[in-house]
């Protein structure tokens, strides 16, 4: 297995610190209105590396949070007139209901920022004893400077990002480039600390969380490319500082999403909320359309693209409604064995989840799958049918396929019986009935 590291700007060997049993962490999102499709691509991508994991035999421990503190989040609960409460628990329920519709797994925690306010509280004063951060005014603020390779991870140039933070500089905080781990509020959800009566600065939440379930350092750490800086860079400076690690050892980061070949923004008004997308399409589709594209690469959205994905997966379904159904009528099932088909999509998932070359493999399967069908060569189609399917396994693709009885299958024979005698008129009946039965 093997995976572009963002810290070290290469593919990597997949080695995980615990033998057997992987540790991964994704950025949840802030909780204050419906996500949009370029929240989701994480959603899919991270789920499908995980799936990918599981079939190779590792035991995963994933965990996501939700950030359900947060100024957006006031201000939008002022709006609507509710609570902050009633607007995160609304918004984490439809984020639920989309990562269903897109076949995403259970998982290990789903923490919230609100229910880990101790530990964050406690993780500030230990940065603060540590000489790591500073109170001014009921503030406090994280020494960028005491880490010395502040900007390794991102590879930013710190005089660069000097010059940006002295434009909306702020006078109290020591250098420019030091970050809020603790601001003085009274306003909205707020919490007693040392410092004052207020709620933690953004990129605190995410290191203490890994530590409360995952512990100090993890295997993968994940998220759209947009959170590298400076979200992640904090982060790993925070874990520099008291743990003295790099908080993962492999840092992952999907592309972005382009709506008809310009940048989406919420500024720009260009954004697609995922579940008006789910809307259109099917969470299949979606989830397909997603990964169509390398997960490091920026994705365009356009009707002419989803629509050529849509058939696509149409192709890819109707090879396996198909063979499912005839092998059903033969009494045949599974084949348990991964054969070549499935191995030589492994190879190319393992290559840094390299899903276009994975989808290459996919409709070659399909199309040996269509031809020994045809050919009624059906020991072959048992096994390019169980590759196919655990293929569309590993990607979180999910078809509904039908159960068929053993009336269902003496109807079938029947039917082709009176095919193969020219018994139009019996044959017309028999396929009636099963049209009737939702076996054709």
């Amino acid at each position: 297995m093997k995976l572009y590291n963002t810290k070290t700007l290469n593919i990597e060997e997949f080695k995980p610190l615990k033998e057997g049993e992987v540790s991964m962490y994704v950025c949840g999102p802030t909780v204050y209105n419906d996500v949009h499709v370029g929240n989701v691509r994480p959603v899919v991508v991270f789920d499908t590396l995980r799936r990918l994991f599981e079939h190779l035999g590792y035991r995963v421990k994933y965990v996501s949070n939700y950030t359900d503190v947060d100024d957006k989040i006031i201000n939008e609960a002022k709006r609507l007139a509710i609570t902050e409460k009633e607007l995160t628990d609304s918004m984490i329920a439809a984020y639920m209901h989309i990562r269903e519709q897109l076949h995403a797994q259970d998982l290990y925690k789903t923490p919230r920022v609100s229910e880990t306010m101790p530990e964050i509280i406690s993780f500030i004063s230990d940065l603060e004893k540590n000489d790591y951060a500073y109170e001014v005014d009921g503030d406090v603020y994280f020494k960028t400077d005491k880490v010395n390779d502040y900007g390794s991870l991102s590879k930013q140039k710190l005089d660069d990002l000097q010059v940006g933070a002295r434009i909306e500089s702020n006078d109290a905080k020591e250098n420019a480039l030091d970050f809020a781990l603790w601001k003085k509020t009274s306003e909205g959800l707020r919490w007693d600390a040392p410092w004052s009566t207020g709620r933690p600065g953004w990129h605190s939440e995410c290191v203490v969380m890994i530590k409360k379930h995952l512990g100090e350092l993890i295997d993968i750490h994940g998220g759209g490319k947009d959170l590298r800086f400076p979200h992640h860079e904090n982060e790993r400076a925070q874990a520099k500082a008291l743990y003295n690690s790099d908080l993962s050892n492999y840092w992952l980061h999907s592309g972005m999403i382009d709506i008809d070949g310009v940048k989406m923004s919420k500024s720009l008004g260009n954004f697609i909320k995922a579940k008006d997308i789910l809307n259109q399409i099917d969470g299949n589709t979606l989830r397909w359309f997603l990964l169509g594209t390398h997960y490091r690469s920026d994705l365009n959205v356009s009707d002419t693209i989803i629509e050529s994905s849509k058939k696509e997966l149409e192709k890819v379904s109707n090879a396996l409604k198909q063979a499912h159904l005839q092998l059903s009528m033969h009494n045949l099932s599974l084949n348990m064995e991964a054969g070549s088909q499935y191995q030589a999509f492994i190879m190319q998932m393992e290559d840094d989840l390299n899903t276009p070359n994975a989808y290459g493999v996919i409709f070659e399967t399909v199309k040996l799958l269509n031809n020994n069908l045809r050919q009624q060569n059906y020991e072959q189609c048992i096994q390019y049918y169980s590759d196919l399917h655990k293929m569309l396994d590993v990607l979180g693709i999910v078809f509904e396929l039908k159960e068929y009885g053993a009336e269902d299958r003496e109807l079938y024979q029947k039917w082709l019986a009176a095919k193969s005698k020219k018994d139009f008129e019996t044959a017309d009946k028999y396929r009636n009935e099963l049209l009737e039965r939702g076996v054709l």
